[in-house]
């Protein structure tokens, strides 16, 4: 789904073997039933690349595994995009990205690619309004609009009719948007795309689009650099960026007519409408945008694991499989102190069944 900004220092961009040694079984922390204390393969290091925005909850992962179980994971943030390439070019053992993988990009990895959602993101609506405390409302179609250049003033009547009594200036609208290509753009456009058939007709959908109007900046921290620093600006940016970085956010109305924050609530409550009506066969390169629930955030997305179906080696296959199942169910307790959503436990479940589906030499 970039899984940012948490103003990513250079340190967060690249989450290295750990340095401190496995502790020895005695030690190991109690009530993790689903690994063993310094399990067989605690020699085996995994690598891994992709996607900036779980970054700070992966490393997390990666050294509370690393002490329980000794397995060394090696993840390198570079990018959605970067984490893709090197899994069709063969030099991680598994990719990360906030875009799932077109039929396409799937067509170059003859193993084939699983998809394993890990946590959920939103991305929020932000500007910079002197004079406006209140938390804007956007519709669906104002929001595209706006991004469109079609609306140019914030007392433009079509904003101003859904925010009675909401004093707005004749400032002129800036947009502002990523010029790297992201995940979180992918989000934001996927969503646009699905709400405004001039949006989809036009820039389209994707990790970097030909924008209409506005500045780019690079990253979370370029985007809100804009918004903050000019009067009458909206951009987008991950909800965890802007709630470690006190940035207003607006209101979008969601598919049951109801205007929401966005929220980690949200998130998964836009996860949870998505689930119900899934296969068991699916194979989770699905969106949750513009979803359907009371509570559902519209603009939520997965973050992936992207893990090859067929791997050749057995060792490294089991520890994976073995993390991943860890993650779903004891490394999902962490993800809301770093502001990511949890999965809903009807996705747990579907994905504990596709792991199943990984093929490895001497897999009984």
């Amino acid at each position: 789904m970039t899984r940012s900004i948490l103003a990513l220092s250079a340190a967060l961009l690249l989450v290295g073997p750990v340095s401190r040694p496995a502790p020895s079984p005695a030690k190991a922390p109690a009530g993790r039933g689903t690994v063993e204390s310094l399990s067989a393969g605690a020699d085996v290091r995994l690598t891994g690349a992709g996607a900036t925005f779980p970054a700070p909850i992966y490393k997390q992962w990666f050294n509370r595994y690393a002490a329980q179980t000794g397995v060394q994971i090696n993840y390198q943030a570079i990018g959605s995009g970067g984490g893709i390439r090197q899994l069709t070019e063969h030099t991680v053992d598994f990719g990360a990205s906030d875009a799932p993988m077109s039929d396409e990009e799937m067509s170059k990895v003859p193993e084939g690619v699983l998809h394993f959602p890990t946590v959920i993101g939103a991305v929020a609506v932000t500007y910079n309004l002197p004079g406006t405390d209140a938390s804007l409302r956007f519709t669906p179609d104002v929001l595209a609009d706006i991004f469109l250049g079609k609306i140019t003033k914030w007392n433009d009547p079509r904003i101003a009719g859904i925010n009675a009594g909401v004093k707005l200036p004749s400032t002129d609208i800036l947009v502002a948007h990523r010029s790297d290509g992201s995940g979180t753009t992918f989000i934001f456009t996927d969503y646009l795309s699905r709400v405004s058939r001039s949006w989809k007709n036009g820039p389209g959908n994707g990790k970097d689009v030909q924008w209409p109007v506005g500045l780019g900046g690079k990253g979370n921290e370029g985007v809100a650099g804009i918004v903050k620093q000019t009067p009458g600006a909206i951009g987008y940016v991950e909800l965890a960026y802007a709630k470690q970085n006190h940035l207003p956010v607006g209101q979008l109305k969601n598919r049951a007519g109801n205007y929401v924050k966005p929220s980690l609530e949200g998130a998964t409550a836009a996860a949870a409408g998505v689930a119900q009506s899934l296969p068991a066969t699916t194979d989770f390169r699905i969106a949750i945008v513009n979803a359907p629930g009371a509570d559902a955030y519209p603009i939520s997305s997965f973050t992936w694991l992207l893990v090859y179906k067929t791997m050749p080696d057995g060792a490294k296959a089991k520890e994976l499989t073995r993390f991943i199942t860890w993650a779903l169910k004891d490394g999902e307790k962490m993800v809301e102190s770093l502001d990511y959503a949890p999965l809903p436990p009807n996705m747990v479940a579907l994905e504990m069944k596709q792991l199943q589906k990984v093929e490895y030499p001497g897999k009984m």
